[in-house]
Order: structure tokens, then sequence, then C-alpha cells
């Protein structure tokens, strides 16, 4: 009897082991997309109020939990069961990012100042409102590369027992919301901690003002680089969806360096995609 029950812990710590090797591997293997994530993730909580930056973040980050819980069951009956509606299913998430990250690009060369005007004078119900809006963008978003990071970790698993494969995923999957969020949560309080330097210092000329001054400065030039990179990551991703699933496309751009080639799949994806959906708003309009 005693020996059944240490042979039990024997195989449980067998398993631990095993789960952390994959672990460690599906981490190095994600680690690209988890990159994209976080550069995203900063992009799309950008551009709120100071007051509203850790509410907005943690609606995202609920909603990113949510989108894990969802898809996580999800894709373990698929991978037993439907393995072939997998790449279908990582197309169109392709689709939807690549023409977010056209779209981002469109917005910057024709901003919309009509809209930036009518946003400084709503009200604070509406201004809520659009603040929703944006969250639940943020949150799409969010599912798509949530799907990626998964299909990827699971993919280094699938040979492993069931066991394994939930626990090194639902790790994976954890550490792409609380690591993600959790690490953009403290670059949008940069300054925050920039003003409490100043504050300690006592307005004396030293390393602590002089520290705080450089991070009260550097926030909105390190959200603007998020925010770039994070529109690229999109463009990145989708067009490496693309790249890996398409043969033809593969073929014909292999002479590119892989990243190059990747950029410019993602964004003639994502510019036909938005030539669509604006074609779509003006008839709908008319």
């Amino acid at each position: 009897m005693a020996m059944g029950f240490f042979a039990v812990f024997d195989d449980i710590a067998a398993l631990l082991d095993d789960a952390a090797a994959m672990s460690k591997i599906a981490t190095k293997k994600t680690a690209g997309v988890l990159g994209d994530d976080l550069a995203v993730g900063a992009e799309k909580a950008s551009g709120f109020s100071a007051s509203r930056e850790l509410p907005v973040l943690w609606a995202i980050a609920k909603g990113s939990l949510r989108n894990k819980l969802i898809i996580l069951p999800v894709a373990f009956i698929l991978s037993a069961f439907a393995s072939w509606s997998i790449v279908p299913i990582l197309m169109v998430g392709g689709l939807y990012l690549a023409f977010e990250g056209a779209e981002k690009i469109y917005e910057y060369f024709f901003p919309h100042e009509a809209m930036i005007e009518q946003v400084k004078s709503l009200s604070e119900e509406e201004i809520l409102a659009y603040e929703a809006k944006k969250v639940k963008s943020a949150i799409l978003t969010d599912f798509i590369l949530s799907i990626e990071i998964i299909i990827i970790a699971l993919g280094v698993v699938m040979e492993k027992p069931l066991p394994i494969q939930i626990v090194v995923v639902s790790f994976i999957a954890v550490l792409a919301t609380v690591g993600v969020y959790g690490f953009v949560a403290l670059l949008v309080r940069m300054d925050d901690v920039g003003f409490k330097m100043i504050e300690m210092s006592g307005g004396k000329t030293g390393v602590l003002k002089a520290s705080g001054e450089m991070l009260i400065v550097a926030l909105p030039k390190v959200i603007k680089v998020l925010t770039i990179v994070g529109t690229l990551a999109m463009l990145l991703v989708a067009g490496g969806i693309f790249m890996h699933n398409l043969h033809a496309v593969h073929e014909a751009l292999d002479f590119m360096p892989g990243l190059l080639a990747e950029l410019l799949v993602g964004l003639a994806v994502g510019i036909l995609v938005l030539i669509v959906e604006k074609l779509f708003m003006k008839i709908k309009n008319r």
C-alpha cells in the first residue's frame, strides 16, 4: 500500500519535470508572439487619460483571461478531433490582424480630425462609451494573438500525453496574460514613478530628481515607439500566418529575408481587406 502511495508521487514528480521542460521549450517557441502581444497590448492601452489607464488595462486583462478560458478547451478539443480546422481559424485571425495594422497606417496618414475634436467635446458618459469600444477592439485583437500563442505552444507538446499538454499550454496562456499586461501596467505608470522620485528629492538637483524627470519625459516617447512596434507586430504576425500556411506564398517570397517577407505579406493582405472594408462602408452608407 505504502509502495503504491509513493509510486503515485513519483509519477506526479515525473509529470511535473516533463511539463517544466516542455514549458521552457514552449516559452522559447512563443517568445516572438509574446513580444508582439506586449507591443500590441501597450499600443492598445495607450491614448487614455491618466486616471483611466489602470482601469482600462484591468478591463483588457480580464478580457484576455476570458479569451484564454474560451480558447484553451476548444484548442484541446480541436487538436484531438478536428486538427484540420486550426489553420483556417488562424487564417481568419490573420486577416483581422492584417486589417488592424493597415488601418493604423491609414489613420496615421489620414487622421480623423473631426473625430478627435468630437472626442474632446464628449460628455463623461460618452467618453466611457468610446473607451468601452476601444477596450472591445483590444480584447478582440488579444483573442487573435492568444489563438496564435496557444496553437504554437500546443504544437510543441502535441505528441505528449494530455495532462502535459494541459499544464504546458495553460502555463503559456497565463504567462501571456499576467506577464504582458503586468508589464504594460508598470510601463504606463512610469510618469507616476517619476513624479514620486522628484517629490522624494525635495526639489534638490541630483540623481533622484534627474531620473524622475527622465522617466516623465521618456514615457510618451516609449508609448509612441510601442505604438509603431505594435502596428508592425500585427502585420508581422498576420504575414507569418499566411507565409507558414500558404506554400505558394512562401515559395514566391523565398528569396527575401523572412521578416521582410512577412511584413510585406501582412501589409498587402491588410491593404486588400481595408479596401474591401472601405467599399463596404460606402455602399452601406448609400
